[in-house]
């Protein structure tokens, strides 16, 4: 018995001596960064050696506006309602047989794909536009994540012109030549932006999954296969390498892989959750542990991953409040700092009824708030009146509204955000 149990203790000894060394192994962000670059202590985020706490916005259309004058506005309205970080695309591909239409919209796009490589766009229709956003949000002292990709659509091109159209989803994350694909794209973005004070974080992709909304998940994508935990290692120390000042994330929508998962009942049977077992990719507690990973995101939709039992004791408020602490306690484990990204629930009144609870849980547990999504009114390009692309469009003046964005003239909802973004400036240095 207790030989076994020295030979416990060497392996396990050994084992932690290799995680170790993998870390050390790692690019490292630079110990001292240059002036209005943000860094972390512990859980917080700070500004030039202050604390900064801030309220963000989701703006991924920023970049699709044609004129600087509505651009301006937009940062108007975010500057004087206390926002201080505005994430959005740093992606806009599309096929080439879109582009006759893309030309004659005038809409903007980074990449074009015509074979397993894209062209780069970085004059006045492409990369200049979202230089125009970024320039103009330090401006007003305000911030920008850039999301390298999207799991939703974007990452499906390097799929399906890389490695086929019959691949799986999760081939983005293994592939090789997808990989470097990738990462040169990624090396374009950061080369362009990396001495600039303006950005906030680099961010690796929006909503990793497995499965995306176009192609199922593969065979080797399954809880306890690493892949994306893998993956996030491999760019954010690829992105290190690149950028040594700037911080680095996910951009994940922050689920666990738990031993002992959440259970809920559906269909009058007991079935485990997604959002704790693991099988859409994630494994939050483990991801936010890695060398090069600098705070956590997580994302809150219940209203649309779940189904409101009627009769039960399950309801939108509740659950967010317990996603929440759970995200809590694992940044608590990484003493990192972690940020509500992504936010929402349909419905004036849902909206008014529910996030003061969500915002207000957020604050008392040191969290940054980032709702999806900010809305601007007054737009003026194609007199108020644009179709951008798909479901995107200008209306009235009205930035593109998905059911979850909010608007200056809700005030209810608001001013959730603005007497939030007070308490979080006084936070600050």
């Amino acid at each position: 018995m207790r030989s076994l149990l020295i030979i416990a203790r060497t392996v396990f000894l050994w084992a932690f001596l290799a995680i170790c060394a993998r870390a050390s192994n790692s690019p490292r962000r630079s110990s001292e960064v240059p002036p209005g670059f943000v860094t972390t202590r512990g859980r917080q985020f700070e500004l030039d050696g202050k604390p900064f706490s801030f309220v963000g916005a989701n703006s991924y259309w920023l970049p699709l506006l044609l004129t600087q004058k509505d651009v301006e506005t937009t940062f108007q309205t975010m500057q004087k309602a206390g926002v201080k970080v505005v994430r959005t695309w740093g992606f806009n591909a599309i096929n080439a047989t879109e582009l006759p239409d893309a030309l004659e919209s005038d809409l903007t796009y980074y990449q074009t794909w015509n074979s397993s490589h894209w062209t780069l766009n970085d004059g006045p229709q492409g990369l200049q536009r979202l230089d125009r956003v970024i320039d103009t949000a330090g401006k007003h002292g305000i911030k920008v994540i850039v999301a390298f990709t999207n799991n939703w659509f974007g990452s499906d091109l390097y799929v399906n012109w890389i490695a086929g159209p019959k691949e799986p989803h999760d081939t983005f994350f293994t592939d090789s030549r997808i990989i470097a694909s990738y990462q040169s794209y990624v090396r374009t973005i950061v080369g362009r932006y990396k001495d600039s004070p303006n950005i906030f974080a680099w961010e690796l992709m929006n909503e990793a999954r497995c499965l995306s909304d176009t192609l199922p998940a593969g065979p080797t994508c399954v809880p306890g296969s690493n892949t994306l935990k893998t993956w996030y290692r491999q760019q954010s120390d690829f992105v290190r390498t690149l950028d040594p000042n700037h911080l680095i994330t996910t951009g994940g929508e922050g689920h666990f892989f738990w031993k002992k998962p959440a259970k809920y009942w559906f269909n009058h049977t007991l079935v485990s959750d997604y959002n704790f077992n693991g099988e859409a990719g994630e494994d939050f507690d483990r991801d936010l542990l890695l060398p090069n990973i600098d705070f956590g995101t997580y994302h809150l939709y219940p209203q649309s991953w779940y189904v409101d039992f009627p009769g039960s004791n399950w309801t939108v408020e509740r659950w967010g409040l317990e996603w929440i602490d759970d995200h809590v306690r694992s940044a608590n484990r990484a003493n990192k700092p972690v940020v509500l990204e992504e936010f929402g629930v349909s419905g004036l009144q849902n909206k008014s009824e529910i996030y003061p609870k969500w915002v207000q849980h957020a604050l008392d547990t040191h969290h940054a708030v980032m709702p999806w999504q900010f809305g601007e009114l007054g737009l003026t390009e194609d007199g108020g009146n644009r179709i951008i692309k798909y479901a995107d469009a200008i209306n009235h003046g009205a930035s593109p509204n998905d059911g979850n964005t909010f608007y200056i003239n809700q005030t209810t909802v608001w001013d959730i955000f603005t007497r939030a973004a007070k308490i979080q400036n006084a936070r600050s240095g």
